[in-house]
């Protein structure tokens, strides 16, 4: 079965920084992309950075643009999203996702707080 296990959330101060995780194991896809999301009550999930398998290209959102950054560990098969400058408005619960032929696959929420 697919797995996905993100984690690495945790409470920061405004301007700090989390290194979010997610760990995927088995699938023996050639061609996916991994996709990070997050989500607060009462909103839907909205996509936050992507990174696709296929040539390492990457999305990020507008809102985080600059300030976050994903990256791949193939020998790990791990998926990091690096997020700096953070703000209380990225609190959220995020999740990570592997899309491949057409199916999704979630991971569990992380939750990342932010406080002034």
């Amino acid at each position: 079965d697919v797995q996905l296990q993100a984690f690495g959330g945790g409470s920061v101060q405004v301007g700090g920084s989390l290194k979010l995780s997610c760990a995927v194991s088995g699938h023996s896809f050639d061609e996916y992309i991994i996709g990070w999301f997050r989500q607060t009550p009462g909103n839907e999930r909205e996509g936050v950075s992507a990174i696709s398998a296929v040539d390492d290209s990457t999305y990020y959102a507008a809102s985080v643009k600059g300030r976050f950054t994903i990256s791949r560990d193939n020998a790990k098969n791990t998926v990091y999203l690096q997020m700096n400058s953070l703000k209380p408005e990225d609190t959220a619960v995020y999740y990570c996702r592997l899309t491949s032929s057409g199916y999704d696959y979630w991971g569990q929420g992380t939750q990342v707080t932010v406080s002034s």
